[in-house]
């Protein structure tokens, strides 16, 4: 029953009865991003190489009792779910589709290098429930997918490469093999300040904390993000490729998306730091219930982002260059990437 419940959140998500609230409303709304990261914005090519997610955000589903394409035996079993029934949050349901690509940082060896990283490809679906309000923001995820050839990582990469006429890594046959992966995820993110100042200038400070359980990750962080600028969007803040909270939808209609048509521009820039617990990464300690190659993580891991982001019309476009400690013994350098998002309202 739980399963018909979800899928009933998930046609209510694609095919939402006509809103009764003025047209153009935050919790009317729904949110597309696209995600983009990549090393070469810094001139490497290894390690963590590339990664592509696609997100959307669905309406408010608050009022799901006056849905008919909710049933009503369902009432009972989501108001049993954590995190939408808190009174006087928005609640909302996301999904999102995605790949990862990682790679030893010796690309040009045909034999396995067994003090470096494994390749590794990632694909994954994942299905969050979001609640949150002007101060807060609550997700539970659930992520599925796949390590292993059948990620297609490798044909991507081989794809690009050829198109590019750069090498393509040869060591590919040493990545990890096939395993379903099955993760839940929990996330809190708040906005401890916030504050306007004169001509639209003001600034925001957005703390989060999350986990992971499952054979793809098993890990706990705690981080916060700090925004300043002209006109900000009023939401959640910017978030990379990673399990949790997809944060772009406008909390409300002092978002800058909803400003009248000349209005809807704003510019701000934004920093970042996080850092990470990791007892399990199924791309570093290798398959769950098979032998494969691995390697000697760090259990610490620190992230730090910055970057510029701007509002134009409903479009939220970001760009943040990413710093990152070394995640394994022998790993020789730091990593650094790029992340593009763009989002669009609707």
């Amino acid at each position: 029953m739980k399963a018909r419940t979800v899928i009933s959140f998930c046609l209510l998500w694609l095919f939402p009865v006509p809103a009764k609230a003025q047209l153009g409303k935050a919790k009317d709304t729904r949110t597309f991003t696209f995600y983009f990261e990549n090393d070469t914005f810094f001139g490497t090519d290894s390690l963590y190489i590339n990664g592509v997610k696609l997100s959307f955000i669905s309406s408010d589903l608050t009022d799901y009792r006056n849905n008919a394409a909710i049933p009503k035996w369902s009432y009972p079993l989501i108001e049993r779910l954590p995190f939408v029934n808190e009174p006087g949050f928005q609640r909302s349901l996301s999904l999102s589709i995605g790949q990862n690509m990682y790679t030893p940082e010796d690309t040009d060896s045909s034999d396995l290098v067994k003090d470096d990283r494994q390749y590794a490809g990632v694909a994954f679906i994942s299905i969050g429930l979001n609640s949150k309000s002007e101060r807060r923001m609550d997700t539970l995820e659930l992520g599925f997918g796949i390590v292993g050839p059948h990620s297609y990582a490798e044909d991507t990469q081989r794809i690009v490469h050829e198109w590019k006429g750069i090498d393509v890594p040869q060591g590919w046959d040493h990545q990890l093999k096939d395993e379903p992966i099955l993760n839940v995820f929990v996330e809190r993110r708040w906005k401890f300040a916030q504050a306007d100042g004169v001509d639209g200038l003001g600034y925001d400070v957005i703390p989060n904390m999350g986990a992971g359980l499952g054979n793809a990750l098993l890990n706990a962080h705690i981080g916060t993000q700090v925004r300043f600028g002209w006109n900000l969007p009023n939401d959640f803040g910017t978030n990379l490729i990673r399990p949790g909270s997809d944060t772009n939808a406008p909390i409300d209609e002092t978002d800058p998306r909803f400003f009248s048509p000349h209005h809807r521009f704003g510019v701000h820039v934004l920093a970042g730091a996080d850092g990470q617990l990791v007892l399990r990464n199924i791309t570093l300690d290798g398959n769950t219930f098979r032998q494969s190659h691995s390697v000697d993580k760090e259990p610490l891991v620190a992230s730090l982002m910055a970057g510029v982001g701007i509002i134009i019309y409903r479009f939220k476009i970001t760009f943040a260059h990413v710093f990152k400690t070394k995640e394994f013994k022998t790993q020789r350098d730091e990593e650094e990437y790029g992340s593009i998002t763009i989002s669009y309202a609707f």
